[in-house]
């Protein structure tokens, strides 16, 4: 007889969401038995780690492997300078890449991965610092390793118990675990972070200075007090930002005017050719300094309902201005 599974009783709708919970519970079982297994040997990888002059090298074979390329992805990305090294190619001219000054992280469920055991006395000789993780305790892995961390779990989510499931959801947990104490402590922060990861949301937040994306020059729109107000609509049409600084004898912003100001002096009736820019302008408006991040500018624009702010020297001088268009560009919104 056929040892298969018959097919057609897992495709029905039931079938599919039932073994879909299944392996939730499996694997979230997997991930909390960690917890009562992270003791004295955890807080020895960490202190091991943050006592590295050089890498933390992770290494292991197929899905092992994926998860060993995340977990250095992550620790590199919070501070811990990491590398991935595929144990095959390491047995082929890729030792070389691991120093003495480094620290190798080898992940196994099994502890007996023949591409990964060949090279243990390798990295040994060399005085390397061997971290394993591994769902067998008394492997060969373990045996070599100078720091134990158990990922072992009672079985995986495969219905047939082989497909690597709850053990590489274990592995991934526990690399997460070690990358975020680690992150701690180190005093890893948010900017540190951003400087990791300058292309991403955070990183432009955090990195990007109204400096940056700010407009200066002739193409900051300005016009002095005593403007015409039709001077003053054409510098806004020119320089084409919805808004004109009203600018001193010395250089200082006084006032702005913007379109919002025109539909409410539309509004009021007024011949405004016989206005100035002065009779027109608000006063007061709102300034950032150069050296602002790009978001605090956004942060003022949203609380005070503008699309614009103006940007100062320490004298408030006016420098620049910024518009939430030229925000949005950057990507800082």
């Amino acid at each position: 007889m056929s040892s298969r599974p018959d097919p057609s009783s897992a495709a029905t709708p039931e079938a599919m969401l039932a073994r879909a919970r299944i392996t939730f519970d499996i694997e979230a079982a997997a991930v909390l038995g960690l917890k009562d297994r992270v003791g004295p040997s955890f807080v020895e990888a960490v202190r091991k780690i943050l006592d590295v002059r050089g890498r933390v090298v992770v290494m292991g074979m197929g899905k092992s492997g994926h998860v060993g390329r995340k977990i250095a992805a992550t620790l590199a990305s919070t501070g811990t300078p990491a590398m991935f090294v595929h144990p095959a190619e390491a047995s082929h001219g890729d030792l070389g890449m691991i120093k003495a000054v480094d620290l190798v992280l080898a992940i196994s469920n099994s502890g007996e991965v023949e591409e990964l055991t060949v090279i243990l006395p390798v990295v040994k000789r060399q005085g390397v610092p061997l971290i394993a993780m591994t769902g067998r305790v008394d492997s060969t892995l373990a045996r070599h390793a100078d720091i134990v961390l158990d990922s072992g779990v009672e079985k995986e989510a495969c219905p047939l118990n082989l497909a690597p499931t709850a053990s590489t959801t274990a592995q991934m947990a526990l690399g997460d675990a070690l990358a975020v104490a680690l992150l701690d402590a180190r005093g890893f922060g948010t900017e540190d972070f951003a400087r990791s990861h300058p292309g991403g949301a955070l990183g432009r937040k955090l990195l990007t200075h109204v400096s940056d994306v700010m407009r200066s020059g002739d193409d900051v729109p300005r016009v002095p007090p005593d403007a015409s107000f039709t001077d003053l609509m054409r510098e806004m049409s020119a320089k084409g930002l919805g808004a004109a600084a009203v600018v001193g004898s010395d250089g200082r912003a006084i006032g702005i005017f913007t379109d919002g100001d025109l539909r409410r002096q539309v509004e009021t009736g007024a011949d405004l050719r016989a206005l100035t820019a002065r009779d027109v302008m608000h006063v007061g408006p709102r300034t950032l300094r150069a050296e602002a991040l790009a978001a605090e500018a956004a942060e003022v624009m949203e609380q005070h309902r503008i699309t614009s702010v103006l940007v100062v020297d320490a004298s408030g001088v006016l420098i620049g201005v910024l518009s939430i268009n030229d925000l949005m560009r950057a990507k800082v919104i």
